[in-house]
């Protein structure tokens, strides 16, 4: 198999729906107890059906997590770098038609932003940014990471999808992991939401952790969008593609993260409501289906929500978040892509773990090693 591409085809959206909302308490039962999971049993622990064993779900999810990660959750801040943008997309406050004041940070506006973020404690930074090929280019986010490289021991990147051939470039600037979010395996839907510019080529960004993993980057991010269709397909599509990409590019990394459509400018409804109880339940099939793979929560979420799913699976976190560039200092009142809702500072954060037995851990891994 040369990506995943082929993988993807053979799988009807419709089919692969049906099973999952067909399977029983024996499939769940099945799942739970079984030594080697399959991706049939992340479908059962993902069904409907698979509400009423939740709490056992749970038990497992955390005995596992504890059993590889721990009593630790890595945290990290994203520092947006522009919100320019050539896509129009429904759900996103960046669209290309939403009328607002766009920004693209300076060297010198970058280097404050960093020494912002140092001082709330951080090693790990994720830069993101709007796709604008002609304003946020290659070029650019090597000169960005000349700036940053020296104070971060982990730099992430959640910016368009690049080629093959640009993300070797950016290896030797410091670039340590990439997130790219298909946002929905569902092609119909897909279009939709995705009106104008390069994002509105399904394939092209479906086979970016193909070029990510054939590049050699340390780590991979995956994630759909939770709420621009069934939560509970696009999730199976998520774990067939981790699952290809995990046998393909072996010595890879992964991390999967929950984005729940949040309110921005301009807003879309969700087409779909997911529930914390369901949320809960994917992040536990998730981490029973498989024991290495990262789980991310950002400020999304609630902060109720955060505290109680500490023991459940998730082994990173954000905090403080700004999701509009220069947010931290630079330019606070800028427009922001999406709205938070878990407000508190890096240290309440810290201060709740430490209340939870856990530890926050500020440095992802030591360039030494």
């Amino acid at each position: 198999m040369s990506n995943f591409r082929e993988a993807f085809d053979s799988h009807d959206w419709e089919q692969v729906k049906e099973s999952i909302y067909a399977k029983t308490a024996a499939d769940i039962e099945s799942a739970l107890s079984s030594q080697k999971r399959t991706l049939e049993d992340f479908k059962a622990l993902i069904s409907p059906a698979a509400a009423t064993y939740l709490e056992q779900m749970a038990q497992l999810s955390q005995q596992i997590t504890r059993k590889r990660f721990g009593h630790t959750i890595q945290m990290y801040v994203p520092l947006y770098l522009s919100n320019e943008c050539q896509n129009i997309c429904t759900y996103c406050g960046f669209s290309y038609d939403n009328k607002m004041r766009r920004k693209t940070l300076t060297e010198e506006e970058i280097l404050k932003e960093v020494e912002a973020i140092k001082k709330l404690g951080y090693d790990h930074v994720l830069l993101v940014t709007g796709e604008a090929n002609n304003t946020v280019h290659i070029d650019y986010f090597k000169r960005a990471l000349e700036v940053i490289r020296p104070h971060f021991s982990h730099i992430s990147m959640e910016v368009q999808p690049l080629d093959q051939d640009e993300y070797e470039e950016l290896i030797p600037y410091g670039l340590n992991t990439v997130l790219v979010y298909q946002e929905t395996y569902h092609k119909d839907d897909y279009r939709k939401h995705h009106l104008k510019g390069k994002k509105s080529n399904f394939y092209y960004r479906l086979d970016t952790p193909d070029r990510l993993g054939k590049a050699g980057i340390h780590k991979i991010g995956l994630g759909v969008l939770i709420g621009l269709e069934d939560w509970r397909t696009d999730s199976f599509f998520t774990a067939l593609h981790l699952n290809y990409l995990e046998k393909t590019y072996w010595q890879t990394r992964y991390s999967l993260s929950f984005p729940r459509l949040r309110p921005f400018c301009g807003g879309l409804a969700p087409k779909v409501e997911m529930t914390d109880r369901e949320l809960v339940q994917l992040i536990c099939a998730y981490r029973i289906c498989n024991e290495e793979v990262e789980l991310s929560l950002s400020t999304r979420e609630s902060e109720k929500f955060r505290n109680n799913v500490i023991r459940l699976g998730v082994t990173s976190m954000s905090a403080g978040s700004k999701t509009n560039p220069g947010g931290y200092v630079v330019e606070p009142a800028s427009l922001e892509q999406f709205e938070i809702s878990d407000e508190r500072s890096p240290e309440e954060i810290a201060a709740m773990l430490k209340s939870q037995g856990y530890e926050a851990v500020w440095k992802d891994w030591d360039r030494a090693f």
